[in-house]
């Protein structure tokens, strides 16, 4: 067989092969990056389930912190290494939106709630973190208090040296509840709950530990670190106040994606049905009815009325409530 036979052969041969997998639905191999901020377990969950579904995507994980994950994007911009940001908070999606780093795509077969969208189309949440309160009612019982039921009650002075929450200053929680607190109710709710702190922490989920080991009475917290604690000791109950101070959590495509297509893949599932049900364990209020330990109609989440500088709130709360 001649030279020029067998590269026509080859040809014809590689032909057949592209014609074969249009025809039985073989997608072609591809690759996609991701940068994350969700937990391990989470991310194992995801990463485990959507491979299964797309085994013919490559994907790599960048797992790093939201402030990080969000200068580093940034930082990239140009020159783009990631696909897919996702399981960032509203915030830094809204930062990443400004900055120009996503672009706008709406994932096909979404069952978002439209609550949960950036109006723009920017980015799309897959679930609400919202805040609640632990609170300890053997010790509510033994020092004779009241059970709050919204977030007003917590500046009664039958409630003073018996809370716990985390300083917004170290904490995402911390700086939610307060940011939140300071937009429903005004600066004076702040320096009143302030006379009713037992201690500021550095992590979001310890107040709501504390209340479980019987340290203090009640404690400002996340939706999926209270019931947790509910579910390990019956002394515990969370209650959701009338407004929820919350954060959306979700993701956004990359502008510029250096593997766009598999990007939109990924968006497509992870915020379909088949995403939401690998999520559900972990997450307290589900971006899709039907999805999540809370339900939607249990709360009424806070859209915050007033822009808001986090570096400049910060700033300020610290001037006047660290020691």
């Amino acid at each position: 067989m001649t030279m020029r036979r067998r590269i026509a052969r080859r040809a014809m041969l590689a032909a057949a092969v592209v014609t074969m997998a249009g025809i039985t639905g073989v997608a072609e191999a591809g690759e996609l990056v991701l940068y994350t901020a969700s937990n391990s377990e989470i991310e194992k969950d995801v990463m485990t389930a959507f491979q299964a579904a797309h085994p013919e995507i490559t994907v790599t994980s960048t797992n790093m912190s939201t402030g990080p994950i969000t200068e580093k994007a940034i930082a990239e911009m140009g020159n783009p290494q990631a696909d897919v940001i996702w399981m960032v908070n509203n915030f830094a999606l809204q930062q990443l939106k400004e900055a120009g780093a996503l672009q706008p795509y709406e994932p096909k077969n979404s069952v978002v709630d439209t609550a949960f969208k950036d109006p723009d189309g920017f980015w799309i949440g897959h679930n609400g973190t919202i805040m609640a309160m632990a609170v300890n009612k053997k010790l509510l019982a033994e020092k004779h208090l009241p059970m709050p039921v919204d977030w007003v009650d917590l500046i009664k002075p039958a409630y003073k040296g018996q809370i716990t929450v985390a300083a917004p200053t170290k904490s995402g929680t911390g700086f939610t509840i307060f940011s939140n607190m300071e937009d429903m109710f005004g600066d004076n709710f702040v320096d009143n709950l302030h006379q009713n702190i037992f201690q500021y922490n550095s992590s979001g989920s310890a107040a709501a530990r504390q209340v479980s080991g019987g340290e203090t009475v009640i404690g400002l917290s996340y939706d999926t670190a209270i019931m947790q604690q509910v579910s390990a000791n019956s002394d515990v109950e969370m209650v959701i106040g009338r407004l929820s101070p919350n954060i959306i959590e979700g993701g956004g495509l990359v502008a510029g994606a250096p593997h766009e297509a598999e990007g939109k893949v990924f968006m497509d599932w992870l915020f379909s049905d088949a995403g939401m049900k690998v999520l559900e364990p972990s997450i307290g209020l589900g971006a899709a009815p039907g999805y999540g330990k809370i339900d939607q109609k249990q709360v009424y989440l806070w859209e915050m009325r007033r822009p808001i500088d986090a570096e400049d709130f910060k700033r300020d709360w610290a001037k006047k409530y660290e020691q």
